[in-house]
């Protein structure tokens, strides 16, 4: 089950029907993953910065914090998504919120199968498999 959940912030715009779908046919794409209990929590900065200093440690904003509760074969787990820093990198990166609001949504089941971004040479893996789930999205190949 995928749940859209939010925090201190009015839900962003989304057809829920088709995000669920896509984000399965993605997760199908890996090893023909299924998805589990996915739980998207769309907070503020402030949220965010408080969750990333309380359970990582971290003391600075990002656009999303995936907790991990996959088991094989299974996606599963909360993803807490800052929809300013979503919007700030939209700007920053010159393309529209919406589409960097699916960009970060796909980034969290990305992580769930699989797929880092920290270690030497594994951002631009992580971004080639952004752009195939968004190809999927842009094409409904799902």
């Amino acid at each position: 089950m995928i749940s859209f959940l939010t925090e201190n912030i009015k839900m962003p715009k989304l057809d829920r029907k088709a995000v669920r779908a896509w984000i399965a046919a993605v997760a199908a794409s890996y090893d023909g993953r299924k998805v589990g209990n996915l739980n998207y929590i769309f907070c503020n900065d402030d949220r965010i910065l408080e969750v990333n200093k309380e359970f990582l440690g971290h003391d600075y904003f990002t656009d999303i914090i995936t907790f991990d509760y996959s088991e094989p074969g299974v996606v599963s787990g909360d993803m807490y998504i800052s929809t300013e820093t979503v919007l700030t990198n939209s700007e920053k990166f010159h393309t529209s919120y919406d589409k960097e609001l699916l960009r970060v949504i796909i980034h969290g089941v990305l992580h769930l199968c699989g797929i880092n971004d920290k270690g030497r040479g594994e951002r631009a893996v992580m971004e080639a498999a952004e752009e195939r789930a968004l190809d999927m999205w842009y094409k409904k190949q799902f």
